[in-house]
């Protein structure tokens, strides 16, 4: 797994994205919103992961790690917010829950950028990584309608992905 740690921990997130869902959902109390949150901080934490000649021996094993870890960040931080605001007066500190304009500035910017990835991915790899994550399809239903194979799916979305993330991280630091 030498040079692909981040691509292979992606594919396999995704392999497993509905029990690893389950088992957040579980760890959170039944709470299938912080869950997904959770799980999405997962894929960004996996997305980050450096390329390097360590291998991982279980990918599967250390996905579920390091959501388990976020996820029990998330209940020692809920923890603390509740404790810190138990006794305070809420009403002086209701803020507005829409985003600020830098912050939709910063999304459009963003979108641009994943845009402009996905324009410059080959037919298949976009096909495949749009059908699996806007249309929810299979990694079966999409080999499919591309006529591959489910390993040469994975493959496309893995790439794909990789290919994405490099650009929104390369955009990040113009």
């Amino acid at each position: 797994m030498a040079r692909q740690s981040a691509s292979v921990l992606i594919a396999s997130f995704q392999e497993n994205y509905e029990q690893l869902l389950r088992f957040l959902t579980r760890k959170l109390n039944g709470d299938s919103e912080r869950a997904a949150d959770v799980a999405q901080d997962t894929f960004v934490r996996l997305a980050r992961t450096p390329d390097t000649d360590d291998e991982i021996d279980n990918p599967r094993a250390y996905i579920y790690r390091v959501a388990g870890n976020l996820a029990i960040d998330q209940i020692r931080s809920d923890r603390r917010q509740s404790a810190h605001h138990d006794g305070a007066d809420g009403a002086s500190e209701i803020s507005d829950p829409e985003p600020g304009p830098e912050r939709i500035c910063l999304s459009r910017e963003q979108v641009k950028l994943l845009d402009q990835a996905l324009n410059q991915l080959p037919e298949n790899a976009r096909a495949a990584l749009l059908m699996f994550r806007v249309e929810g399809l299979s990694h079966t239903e999409i080999a499919e309608k591309l006529g591959v194979s489910n390993s040469m799916v994975a493959k496309y979305i893995g790439r794909a992905l990789k290919h994405c993330r490099d650009a929104l991280l390369a955009g990040g630091e113009k």
